[in-house]
């Protein structure tokens, strides 16, 4: 069994652009960001929480650091030379991201702060699950890790299809889900045919540990949490 909860973060209003698109999109162009926090745990705390939300001013400031009235632009934009230059005139706050941008980069971006942050803070008993960035009401991406058990719990509700009753020309009501966990040994089973336009959830393999980063606080707010963190 496992417990999860949601929080939803205000990140900022940043402004990016993709270098290689063909499209509008290669011009400099803003959002109101806006994250959604997963969070997993197989036990609670002595609150019956699965992360203390109370706890999070720290985090929050961290993200809003990063994609609050910034400039945030892929490592390898060739206009990055243009752009400095703006920063150094004052008229731009820079923030340079290794693997790109785009809310699918930035939800991974908070996603691996995120899993970093609450193991800290949480000793590894929790862990985010997934995060789901915003740019406005319609257009919004995910990245999400999940562990062997929930992924083949997943494959297995996907694969969950009822043939229609026979001989009687009618169709057949579908059965109630039902699975057994899966040993961490096992490998997971090949999902069966899905019913047609019913999504299949994929997701990457989880990691042991976060990626190497920064410090969070700042110069003048000290912090115990390093995005650089390893987890066993």
């Amino acid at each position: 069994m496992r417990y999860y909860s949601t929080k939803v973060i205000e990140l900022g209003s940043a402004a990016f652009r993709q270098p290689n698109a063909k499209s509008h999109c290669r011009f400099i162009h803003g959002y109101r960001l806006t994250g959604k926090f997963t969070f997993t745990a197989e036990a609670l705390d002595t609150n019956n929480w699965v992360v203390d939300f109370g706890d999070f001013d720290e985090f929050k400031g961290f993200l809003q650091e990063k994609f609050d009235h910034t400039l945030v632009l892929a490592k390898n934009d060739p206009a990055m030379k243009e752009f400095q230059a703006l920063e150094k005139a004052g008229a731009a706050s820079i923030v340079v991201m290794d693997e790109g941008v785009g809310i699918e980069m930035f939800a991974k971006y908070c996603f691996d702060a995120a899993d970093s942050y609450v193991k800290h803070k949480t000793s590894g008993r929790a862990r985010a699950h997934s995060v789901e960035v915003f740019e406005h009401e319609k257009n919004s991406a995910i990245y999400s890790v999940e562990s062997a058990e929930e992924a083949a719990a997943d494959v297995a509700e996907v694969a969950n299809v009822v043939a229609p009753a026979k001989g009687k020309g009618k169709k057949g009501k579908a059965a109630e889900p039902a699975w057994a966990p899966v040993a961490a040994a096992e490998k997971q089973p090949a999902a069966k045919a899905p019913e047609e336009n019913k999504p299949i959830s994929i997701v990457p393999k989880q990691t042991s540990a976060p990626p190497q980063g920064v410090p969070v606080g700042g110069k003048n707010r000290p912090s115990t949490w390093d995005f650089g963190t390893k987890w066993a």
